[in-house]
C-alpha cells in the first residue's frame, strides 16, 4: 500500500466515504491530506483534495467496524476492513469552528494501526495543548444556560480530547476570584469560564490578582510593572454580549471557543489598570466609558428584573437625557505603536501590528532603564478639556452581534494601547448619526465632534473634582439641571457621570489608566481573515 516509516512522509490508497483516495501524511508539514484517486496509483491531487493541519485534528479512534453491513461492492473486495475514524475541526461560515469526523477505511490490520500510531505521535508532541483545565459555570448569567451549554457542546470535546476537568459551578458574585485566590493553581493547565464578560472578568482579576501576590507585587501602585501569568484563559460564551469571546474569536459560538481549547490555541491581549488615589479599582479589557456608556450601565443596574431588557430600556432612557460632562483628559500618545485608529487595519489572527508594536514598546522599556522615561512622559503628554457626552476607553474592537465592528473596528488585542475616543458636546441628532454608524461600515470617527487617540496610558478628572472649593449650590442646580424647552437638541450639563468598567459601575470622577502590553493570554487564535469553509466532513 506504500505506507512507510513514522518518521517518513506516509502514503496510502484508502476510503473515505466509499470512494478510493490517496491519503498523505507528511510530518515536515504536519498536514492529513486525502483526494479522490479511482484509477490505479495515487494519483495527484485535484481541485477537491481535502486537508487538515494535525494541529486541528482533535483525537484519532481506531473504528469499530464488527457488524456492520455494506451493500457496495468495493466492501465485498474487503474481506476484513479495518477503519480510524479522525476527529478534527472544520471551519463553518462567519468565523464558527465545527467538530468534524472523517473516517479512512484500510484493507489490512498493519496499516490501519501504522496510521493511528503515526497520528497520535504527532498529536503527542503538540505541547501547548491543555491535558488539565480548572473550569468556573456561571449558571445565572445571560439567559441561564451555562450549565446545559458546558454539558452539551464543551464536556464531549474535552472528554474526546482527553482533557481532564475540576468543575466549580459558581453560586455568588466574586465566587470564582476568591477561589483562585485561594486554590493551588500550579496543577492547571489553564481557566475556563462559562458565562458572559462578567465572569471573564471575575477569573482575570482573580488570576491577575494571584500572579501578583505571588510575584510580590503591589497592584495598587499605578506604575507597577505586571508579572503575565503563565495560565491561559478559555472562554465559553454564555452571556448576553459576549463582547470579548467576539473580538477575539470573531463569533460568541460555544463549540467554535470549546474547539479552540481543545487546539491549544494562544492570544496575548492587554489589559488596562485603573487606579484612583493609588488605589486599583478594576482591570479592563474592553470598554472603559465615561458618560453615555457609564449613565447606561448605572442605570440598568437598578432595572435588574427588566433582564436583558434594560440595556435597551436604559440605553433610550440615557440617550433622550442627552447629558454632557465637563473635565480634563490627560494622555500619553502610543508612539509605539505601528497602527492607528483610522488606519484600516483590523486585528487578524498572527496580526503583525501587535507583534510589531510589542517590539517597539520592549525598545521603548530598555530606553527607560537610563532613566530617560519620565523626561519624555512630561513633554509627550497631551491635554484636552471640554464638554463631553460620552469619553470609551477601548482595548479592543468591542465588536458584538448587535455591533459587528465595534467601538473601534481597528483597535488592537496586544499592541500596548487603547483607542482613546473623546464624543465632545453636540446637538441629539448628531450624537444619534455617530451611534448609528456603530452598526454598519461608515466611519463613525468621521464627525468634528469626535476625537480619537491611541495612547498608552491617560487620566480623567472631572470638572466637578476640580471645583470642589466652589459654591455647593451652583453644583445642585448642575446636578438637577434644567429642562432645555427652549433648546431641545443642546446638552444639559451634570456634574458627575460614572465609569463603565467593562460592564460594572466605577463612580470615581478622577481615574488613572495604564495599558499593561499582552499581561494576560487566552485560549484563542484571534479573528482569521475570511477563509472558505472546509470541504471535509
Amino acid at each position: 500500500m506504500g505506507a512507510t516509516g513514522a518518521a517518513e512522509p506516509l502514503h496510502s490508497v484508502l476510503w473515505v466515504k466509499q470512494q478510493r483516495c490517496a491519503v498523505s501524511l507528511e510530518p515536515a508539514r504536519a498536514v492529513l491530506r486525502w483526494w479522490r484517486s479511482p484509477g490505479p496509483g495515487a494519483g495527484a491531487p485535484g481541485a477537491d483534495a481535502c486537508s487538515v493541519p494535525v494541529s486541528e485534528i482533535i483525537a484519532v479512534e481506531e473504528t469499530d467496524v464488527q457488524g456492520k453491513h455494506h451493500s457496495s461492492g468495493k466492501w465485498q473486495k474487503m474481506e476484513k476492513p479495518y477503519a480510524f475514524t479522525v476527529h478534527c475541526v472544520k471551519r463553518a461560515r462567519r468565523h464558527r469552528w465545527k467538530w468534524a469526523q472523517v473516517t479512512f477505511w484500510c484493507p489490512e490490520e498493519q496499516l490501519c494501526h501504522l496510521w493511528l500510531q503515526t497520528l497520535r505521535e504527532m498529536l503527542e508532541k503538540l505541547t501547548s495543548r491543555p491535558k488539565h483545565l480548572l473550569v468556573f459555570i456561571n449558571p445565572f448569567g445571560g439567559k441561564g444556560q451555562g450549565k446545559r451549554i458546558y454539558e452539551r457542546k464543551v464536556a464531549p470535546l474535552f472528554t474526546l480530547a482527553s482533557i481532564t476537568t475540576d468543575i466549580i459551578v459558581t453560586e455568588h458574585a466574586n465566587q470564582a476570584k476568591e477561589t483562585l485566590y485561594e486554590i493551588n493553581i500550579d496543577k492547571y493547565d489553564g481557566i475556563v469560564c462559562v458565562g458572559g464578560d462578567g465572569m471573564f472578568s471575575e477569573v482575570l482579576h482573580g488570576l491577575i490578582g494571584r500572579t501578583q501576590r505571588s510575584a510580590g507585587v503591589d497592584q495598587n501602585h499605578p506604575r507597577a510593572v505586571l508579572v503575565p501569568s503563565s495560565l491561559r484563559i478559555g472562554i465559553i460564551p454564555a452571556g448576553s454580549t459576549d463582547c470579548v469571546c467576539y473580538s477575539t474569536v470573531g463569533t460568541s459560538d460555544a463549540e467554535t471557543s470549546a474547539l479552540h481549547i481543545v487546539v491549544g490555541d494562544s492570544l496575548a491581549m492587554d489589559v488596562s489598570s485603573v487606579h484612583h488615589n493609588s488605589t486599583l479599582l478594576r482591570y479592563s479589557v474592553s470598554l472603559l466609558g465615561y458618560g453615555f456608556y457609564g449613565d447606561i450601565i448605572k442605570d440598568s443596574e437598578k432595572k435588574r428584573w427588566l433582564g436583558l431588557a434594560r440595556y435597551d430600556f436604559s440605553g433610550l432612557k440615557t440617550f433622550l437625557s442627552h447629558h454632557c460632562y465637563e473635565g480634563t483628559v490627560s494622555f500619553l500618545p502610543a508612539q509605539h505603536t505601528v497602527g492607528s485608529p483610522r488606519d484600516g487595519k483590523p486585528c487578524r489572527a498572527g496580526c503583525f501590528v501587535c507583534r510589531q508594536s510589542k517590539q517597539q514598546l520592549e525598545e521603548e522599556q530598555k530606553k527607560a532603564l537610563y532613566g530617560l522615561e519620565a523626561a519624555e512622559d512630561v513633554e509627550e503628554w497631551q491635554v484636552v478639556c471640554g464638554k463631553f457626552l460620552a469619553i470609551n476607553a477601548t482595548n479592543m474592537s468591542c465588536a458584538c452581534r448587535r455591533s459587528p465592528r465595534g467601538l473601534s473596528p481597528f483597535a488592537h488585542l496586544g499592541d500596548g494601547s487603547s483607542d482613546l475616543i473623546l464624543i465632545r458636546k453636540c446637538s441629539r441628532f448628531n450624537f444619534l448619526r455617530f451611534l448609528i454608524r456603530h452598526t454598519n461600515q461608515q466611519d463613525q470617527f468621521d464627525f468634528t465632534f469626535v476625537e480619537v487617540y491611541r495612547v498608552k496610558k491617560f487620566q480623567f478628572t472631572s470638572k466637578h473634582v476640580e471645583d470642589e472649593d466652589s459654591d455647593l449650590k451652583e453644583e445642585g442646580k448642575k446636578r438637577f439641571g434644567h429642562i432645555c424647552s427652549s433648546h431641545p437638541s443642546c446638552c444639559c450639563a451634570v456634574s458627575n457621570s460614572s465609569w463603565n468598567c467593562d460592564g460594572e459601575v466605577l463612580h470615581s470622577p478622577a481615574i488613572e489608566v495604564r495599558v499593561h502590553c499582552q499581561l494576560v493570554r487566552l485560549f484563542a487564535r484571534g479573528i482569521e481573515e475570511n477563509l472558505k469553509p472546509d470541504s471535509h466532513s
